[in-house]
């Protein structure tokens, strides 16, 4: 194996949001900077550039990954979902984002990308969680805005149509 030098710049390919999506880079470029200054993928955000705020949550291969702790060239061959790949056809919100929406989970948007991405694997592993597991996993974002209980109420709704199920009896309605 070739040893790259710091400076060299190198090929990077991977799949993105369902396409190949290649560009060039440093190998210390983060892959946060890579798909929003390379690839034009700005709904990916970078906070606190330390892995801590989980704003620049993405998944690889299936699993939710800070892609400021990530370097570009790690990401070579695999595949990478983005906020922007959530939306389906016609650009339709899924589940999490129309329930994000319905319970005032937004606010600024500027963390919302990451805690889609997060939500979007953990749910893919844990259908039913309870609230104590969604805050559990809110616990490593931090939103400034909503206070977290329209987080946590949007998360469960979400759970609760991505089964089939209809709101619990005597659960107001978002208004």
């Amino acid at each position: 194996m070739r040893r790259i030098e710091r400076d060299e710049i190198v090929s990077v390919s991977f799949e993105l949001n369902g396409k190949r999506a290649a560009g060039t880079a440093q190998p210390r470029t983060l892959l946060s900077d890579f798909l929003r200054q390379t690839l034009g993928a700005t709904g990916t955000h970078v906070g606190c550039e330390h892995g801590v705020c989980g704003c620049c949550t993405v998944m690889i291969d299936g699993v939710a990954c800070r892609s400021c702790l990530t370097l570009a060239v790690q990401v070579e061959g695999r595949r990478v979902e983005t906020v922007e790949s959530l939306a389906g056809d016609e650009d339709r919100l899924n589940a999490l984002q129309r329930a994000f929406n319905k319970h005032h989970a937004l606010q600024c948007g500027f963390c919302t990308p990451g805690i889609l991405m997060s939500f979007t694997d953990y749910l893919g592993r844990n259908p039913k969680p309870s609230e104590d597991e969604v805050r559990e996993v809110l616990g490593g974002h931090i939103c400034r805005c909503t206070g977290y209980a329209g987080l946590v109420a949007a998360v469960l709704d979400a759970a609760r149509e991505m089964r089939g199920e209809t709101e619990p009896e005597g659960e107001p309605h978002a208004a």
